[in-house]
């Protein structure tokens, strides 16, 4: 027997450059840092060439690729490009202007027909009556320029972003390149949705605000009268204003949920625009024929007007909570038929 076979193995030190593995501080080619480790040169200055345990590239495969994972963030700059987007386009600023120039044309117009004393004719009780309102005080300017651009001017608007926002994309040959990114199908649905309801606020908001500008040039301001008859003050009024915006932009959720589904149906943005605002006039016109009562509080625009009732002392609330609970129920219907439809598309363009 030799002497090494009697001995044993030749004990090996921290400082020992073998290649086989016999301690915990080894830095030999075979070791993968998973083991117990002990005092040895197993730290962050480890040369070994097969240790994984520490390398967060390796721990996080995302890391250090470019690659970027769909979340709450990721999100947000998806939205925040579609407002860019949506906003700078030209359509956009023009249908802006459109909405602003309607508060400025009634005013100048109240204001004429006013000039020599005469009042202005009105009806009752119901939203266009806010005109006889303006020259005493001009913030019913804000609810008459509302009342007047709710029925067509800003369903058409929301209608001609909502056609345009995936027919729009699929005629620019650019859906296909949204899709790539890691946003998914739904994601991007809603995200053009929620761009949608966005320009509804903003634009409902430069009505109001083109109104009260208007008003407070050519009118007085002061405590106004509400329909009830009784008196409320001016920061009050303000509050109704508001109010009243909100309502009316929330008014409008139906239509945006209805032009992106019809959005979804076709690859031309003008034929979905076409077809959403001819829709919209479809409907208003079957709400004014007297043989379609039974159908009228099912359609979409039926109690558009009832924000007139926010402006009664105290505000009755039923014909408000039936307005919006029907956008509720139109959003869900037809949002869910974009969705049906969206998510089973074949996406060629």
């Amino acid at each position: 027997m030799s002497q090494a076979e009697l001995t044993g193995p030749e004990p090996m030190g921290p400082g020992s450059t073998g290649s086989e593995p016999t301690g915990p501080g080894s830095t030999g080619s075979g070791s993968t840092g998973s083991g117990p480790t002990g005092p040895g040169p197993t730290g962050p200055g480890s040369t070994g060439s097969g240790s994984t345990g520490s390398d967060p590239a390796q721990a996080d495969p995302a890391r250090g690729t470019g690659l970027r994972r769909p979340g709450p963030l990721w999100t947000f700059g998806l939205f925040r490009s579609e407002l860019v987007t949506t906003f700078r386009r030209w359509r956009t600023i023009a249908l802006l202007a459109v909405l602003a120039g309607v508060p400025v044309l009634v005013g100048i117009a109240v204001k004429i027909e006013t000039s020599d004393g005469s009042s202005v004719g009105g009806g009752g009780g119901g939203g266009p009556a806010f005109i006889t309102q303006i020259t005493n005080n001009g913030l019913f300017l804000v609810f008459t320029a509302l009342a007047a651009t709710l029925p067509f001017f800003l369903p058409m608007a929301i209608g001609v972003i909502a056609g345009d926002a995936i027919a729009g994309e699929a005629n620019a040959g650019t859906l296909r390149y949204l899709l790539v990114a890691p946003a998914g199908r739904t994601r991007l649905l809603i995200t053009k949705y929620a761009t949608t309801m966005t320009f509804c606020l903003v634009a409902t908001l430069v009505v109001a605000a083109s109104a009260l500008a208007v008003g407070a040039l050519l009118f007085p301001l002061g405590e106004l009268t509400t329909i009830s008859g009784t008196r409320i003050s001016f920061a009050e009024g303000l509050g109704r204003a508001l109010l009243i915006a909100l309502v009316v932009a929330a008014s409008l959720i139906g239509v945006a949920a209805l032009g992106l589904f019809v959005s979804t149906l076709t690859n031309s943005g003008i034929a979905a625009m076409t077809t959403t605002v001819g829709l919209l006039i479809t409907v208003q016109i079957l709400d004014q024929i007297p043989q379609l009562h039974t159908l009228q509080p099912y359609f979409f625009s039926h109690y558009w007007l009832s924000f007139a009732d926010l402006m009664r002392d105290p505000v009755y609330w039923d014909d408000v909570q039936r307005n919006l609970g029907l956008q509720c129920l139109y959003a869900a219907v037809f949002g869910s038929a974009a969705w049906a439809r969206f998510t089973a598309k074949d996406i060629t363009a």
